[in-house]
This record gives C-alpha cells, sequence and structure tokens, in this order.
C-alpha cells in the first residue's frame, strides 16, 4: 500500500486541531476514570497472596472457587485459568495468607489433586516498591529518549516526541482503568515495550521530516512547514499502516490464544500499538510543526544585534 501517488490528496495539517482537541478529550477521561474508577492492581503492586496448582487435569472456575471454599469458607481469592487445557490455576487472595492457611492448602491440593501448590506473598512494603519502580523506569526510558533526540535532532523534536510517548503509556493506563483489567508485572513489561516501538515510529517520521526540511529551498514559516510535514507523513504513512498491522496480528493471536496469564500484556501491547500509531503521526509530528513555526516567527521578531553592522577593527 503506498499513498505517495497524488491522487491520494492527504491533508493532516488542516485537522490538526481536531485532532489535539480529541487527545485532550480523551486524557481528561482517562484522568476522571482513574480518580472514579481507579487501577485494578494485581498481587504484584498490592499486599497478597498468590496460589498457582498445576495438575494433570483440566479446571474450572467453579471447581476451583469450590475447593478453597472447602479448606476455608471465607476464601474467595479471584482464580485464573492457563496452559493448554486449563490445568494450571493461580488464586489470588487479596490479604496475605498466614502459616496455616499456607499450610491447609497445600494439604487439600496434595490429597485431592496430588499436586504442590506454589505460593508466593508480596507485603504491601515489597508492593510499593515495585510500584515505584515501574514509574521509575518509564521517567528513565522517557530521559533517556529526549536526551538521544535532542543530540540526534534537536530540542524540539524531542519534547514533541516525550509528549507523544507520555500520552501512550496513559492511554494505556486509562483504558486499563476503564476496563478494569489487572495491572501486573506483565502489563508493565508491555508499556516499556509499546514506549520503543512508538520512539520507534516516531523517529521515522521525524528522519522524514529533517530529510524534507534539507531539501527545502526557502522556509519562510507555518505554511511552508506545514506543507514539508504533511507530505512527510503522506510518505511515511503506508510504512506506518504497514508495520503496525503486522504487528498488531501478532499482538491479537498473543491476545486470543495466549490464555488468561498473559491476558494484560497481550491487551496493552494491541492498545499501545494502535496509540502508538496515532500518537507518532498526529501529536508528535503535528505539535512540531506548531513550536517549530512559532521558533521561527519569535526569530524573525527579534531585533537585529546593531553591532553586527559594525565593522571589525
Amino acid at each position: 500500500m503506498s499513498f505517495n501517488d497524488k491522487k491520494w490528496k492527504l491533508d493532516f495539517i488542516t485537522h490538526r486541531n481536531k485532532f489535539f482537541a480529541v487527545s485532550i478529550i480523551i486524557v481528561l477521561a482517562g484522568i476522571l476514570s482513574l480518580f472514579t474508577l481507579g487501577l485494578n492492581l494485581g498481587v504484584d503492586f498490592e499486599s497478597g497472596s498468590n496460589i498457582t496448582i498445576e495438575t494433570n487435569e483440566s479446571l474450572t472456575n467453579e471447581q476451583i472457587h469450590e475447593d478453597f471454599e472447602a479448606i476455608n469458607s471465607q476464601f474467595n481469592p479471584t482464580i485464573t485459568l492457563a496452559g493448554e487445557n486449563n490445568e494450571i490455576a493461580t488464586a489470588r487472595f487479596i490479604d496475605v495468607l498466614s502459616n496455616d492457611e499456607v499450610a491447609d492448602v497445600r494439604l487439600y491440593f496434595q490429597e485431592h489433586y496430588d499436586a504442590e501448590p506454589t505460593v508466593s506473598t508480596v507485603s504491601p512494603q515489597v508492593g510499593q516498591e515495585l510500584a515505584q519502580n515501574a514509574i521509575y523506569a518509564v521517567l528513565i526510558a522517557s530521559f533517556g529518549i529526549v536526551l538521544y533526540l535532542a543530540i540526534r535532532y534537536e530540542f524540539l523534536y524531542g519534547a514533541a516526541a516525550i509528549v507523544a510517548l507520555l500520552y501512550d503509556a496513559f492511554f494505556i493506563i486509562a483504558v486499563f482503568s476503564f476496563l478494569q483489567v489487572e495491572v501486573n508485572v506483565p502489563f508493565i513489561a508491555a508499556v516499556l515495550t509499546i514506549v520503543g516501538y512508538s520512539i520507534n515510529d516516531t523517529i521515522v517520521t521525524f528522519d522524514r521530516i529533517r530529510e524534507n526540511v534539507k531539501k527545502a529551498e526557502v522556509i519562510n514559516g507555518f505554511d511552508d512547514l506545514a506543507e514539508i510535514v504533511n507530505r512527510s507523513l503522506i510518505q511515511t504513512l503506508s510504512r506506518s499502516i504497514n508495520t503496525v498491522l503486522t504487528v498488531v496480528f501478532a499482538a491479537l493471536a498473543l491476545l486470543i490464544f495466549g490464555g488468561d496469564a498473559i491476558f494484560s500484556f497481550s491487551l496493552a501491547l494491541v492498545i499501545g500499538l494502535v496509540a502508538g500509531t496515532y500518537s507518532s503521526m498526529f501529536i508528535a509530528a503535528q505539535l512540531w510543526l506548531v513550536w517549530k513555526a512559532r521558533y521561527i516567527q519569535k526569530q524573525k521578531l527579534k531585533p537585529s544585534d546593531p553591532t553586527e553592522d559594525e565593522p571589525t577593527i
């Protein structure tokens, strides 16, 4: 698929304010969702216990719930099934189980399933530390990207790219808040993966913009820049669509056939891939255009230094 042919009269720049408005609305809706619904944090980020049972038979949610009720009538864990035939069950408890409760669980499943459960417990302190480390990881990645783009291109490229990158990360978080999908360590891995993918797509677009800027004979202001950016977006559009579709199909296969164990990872990938392509074209490139045009205008209005006209002695 190619959009370079003249029959494709695409104009991305004229509608830039619409793209900005849609993006702002999405951000505001995401903030509202986070304040009202919050995030469904997994045991990785909150205190609690996880018990994983691997058997030689297919399991069901109802069956495992009945097993835990038989152990203790107060038990009401969240059950996740995995494996080719649902032979693996993971029970998530919001509270940390005591040693006696863990011993009862081990004894029950050894007697009834001939299986040794795997028990993992996360204290509140560890959960907070993991959450902080996840935030630090995104911030460090963002700083490194801005630094790289500032050296490779210019600061405005880096600033526009980081806005688009943070939008992608926030969009994924907002969707997970709205859908109340569990946020766990695989989710963080997916967000960092999308950060890398999104910035790669943005760099490809910026690289084409930079090449076209160098080829331009004169750039007097916004209109000249707008023509360059629009042409650059058209030239990279087919590449962006083909690339994202290829990766999305793979992510969808993981989402459909991967099971509950990697559901949050797969869903975050699918959402992030679409958001990353959108932000590269309709946020990063458009922001750079607006900021660069303002910079050129300010340079024109800046009074010239009178000493520059004085003869050098």
